[in-house]
């Protein structure tokens, strides 16, 4: 009995005390490794911080590069347009004062006598400059640049990166694709661009903008290409890069570059509400480009190649309507006589969705595909007829001369020699009523619509062939020249209201870009 509890006493003992020394290796063991974690997070916090310095400082690195190789390339186009006659005679003034309000009133106090007319003299346009951009791509003297920076100027003058100035002696433009080629004078031995292949761009990689917006010279900005194949109702032979790269006015004509330093677009545009950046800018992609002004260069005119369709937006309806499994082609509306694609045997309604084995996204990726064609030389179009795939061999041709001037705002002449207009601007062209027997106008005033652009402003508007278009505003037309006289006198970015009637009644419809 005595001896268990003295036992139980030492074995308490042995086992106590030895515990603080192994607890306090424990602590410390444990301590050791929390210190070893955090600093293995410290280190591991460090190299994913170097390697994200690491990063960026390659990148930074990169766009250094890609303007220090590109800028020297860059010009500034300067030009400057002289004070015109305006077109036309002044009015004729008959008994009254034609002097009244100036100096001379008082030579004709009672107005002017009897059998005298006073014949006013023509007005005079003011004069206009301008600032843009452009980048050299031969060493003689070569300049590319936007046809808008330069149309209608008397006098261009381009200065380099090194401040050298040169006057252009030669200027070339291609409206259609809005591009020009300058040839400077007496220039040699001058910094080239490398030019890059514009359809290995993706959305999302890097290039850099550069130009002399508001006249800031050589000024450089970075993004990203943000879209490709956008379409802009001002140009209509070209697909656009979109890019978040700052682009404002002045850099038009600059070159949109990637990171080698390789020019793949030619800055064009940009879309705003206010007149300057807001996240979104085009540039003509350098493979059009560089095949525009090759034409420019070697003809002094861009020749385009045509199969002869009229072509319209394939919608889910539509497609599922004709067989189509999905909204990819372009529809054919209709079928040029005596043209490539008549000979080649398309069919309205079909669907186009391949030429030469290239797919068709849409009008303006037909359009450009087919353009810049071979011609002379055999070429293969896909089709859908009737839900069935066909192929067609064409032989494309270059583009009528009438073909290509539409898209200018001046009267054409029907095939049977009806007069037409046609508005860029608004994307439509009209009739006299009378050419075209429609006995649901017969007791209406009117003019015709003959045609609309299917990228325009009228056709997104809901207008379409065969309306009748009865008044521009509060003015009613009844011919091609009070139409002509009305719409000239109106804007599509402010807006005109057209009065118009279809075989179910009346309408009004607001054209607005």
């Amino acid at each position: 009995m005595t001896m268990t509890p003295s036992r139980r006493c030492r074995t308490i003992d042995c086992t106590l005390r030895p515990a603080a020394p192994r607890t306090l290796c424990v602590l410390c063991t444990a301590t050791a490794l929390a210190l070893a974690a955090a600093l293995s997070v410290v280190r591991a916090d460090e190299a994913q911080n170097a390697a994200a310095l690491s990063h960026a400082t390659a990148l930074s690195a990169a766009f250094r590069h890609a303007a220090e190789v590109a800028t020297p390339s860059v010009v500034v186009v300067r030009s400057e347009a002289k004070p015109k006659a305006r077109p036309g005679r002044g009015p004729r003034v008959r008994g009254d004062n034609p002097l009244q309000g100036t100096p001379f009133e008082g030579m004709f106090p009672d107005g002017l006598p009897e059998g005298f007319e006073f014949q006013m003299p023509e007005g005079r346009s003011a004069p206009r400059s301008g600032t843009g951009s452009g980048v050299i791509v031969d060493a003689s003297g070569i300049v590319i640049t936007n046809n808008h920076v330069v149309e209608g100027a008397d006098e261009v003058t381009v200065e380099l990166a090194d401040g050298r100035e040169f006057k252009a002696t030669e200027i070339k433009t291609d409206p259609e694709s809005d591009l020009a080629v300058i040839r400077l004078a007496e220039a040699k031995g001058l910094p080239v661009a490398k030019i890059g292949d514009s359809d290995k761009l993706s959305t999302g990689d890097w290039v850099i903008a550069i130009g002399t917006p508001f006249e800031l010279e050589t000024t450089v900005s970075a993004g990203i290409i943000s879209g490709k194949g956008r379409e802009l109702g001002g140009v209509r032979r070209a697909q656009f890069l979109q890019t978040d790269a700052a682009i404002n006015p002045g850099n038009s004509g600059g070159p949109l570059v990637n990171l080698s330093g390789e020019v793949v677009g030619i800055n064009t545009a940009i879309a705003t509400s206010s007149g300057g950046y807001q996240g979104i800018g085009f540039a003509i992609p350098m493979n059009l480009a560089t095949w525009v002004t090759g034409q420019l260069i070697a003809k002094g005119s861009v020749e385009r190649a045509y199969i002869g369709v009229q072509m319209g937006p394939l919608d889910t309806r539509m497609a599922a309507k004709l067989g189509a499994a999905g909204r990819r082609g372009v529809l054919v509306n209709d079928v040029v006589p005596d043209s490539p694609a008549a000979a080649a045997g398309v069919q309205e309604l079909d669907i186009i969705t391949a030429f030469d084995e290239q797919p068709v996204q849409g009008l303006r990726s037909l359009q450009e595909i087919v353009e810049r064609s071979s011609i002379g030389k055999p070429h293969t179009l896909t089709v859908l007829r009737d839900g069935r795939q066909m192929t067609l061999t064409v032989n494309v041709k270059p583009l009528p001369g009438d073909l290509a001037k539409r898209g200018r705002n001046a009267p054409l002449r029907a095939e049977a020699g009806e007069e037409t207009y046609y508005s860029k601007d608004f994307g439509i062209e009209v009739r006299d009523k009378s050419s075209v027997a429609q006995d649901a106008y017969a007791d209406f005033e009117g003019v015709l619509v003959d045609r609309v652009d299917s990228d325009g402003v009228a056709a997104s508007s809901g207008i379409g062939p065969g309306m009748l278009v009865r008044k521009v505003g509060k003015k009613p037309v009844a011919s091609v020249a009070e139409f002509t006289a009305a719409i000239e006198a109106e804007s599509p970015a402010d807006g005109v209201v057209l009065q118009v009637r279809t075989p179910r009644g009346n309408a009004v419809v607001l054209l607005k870009k």
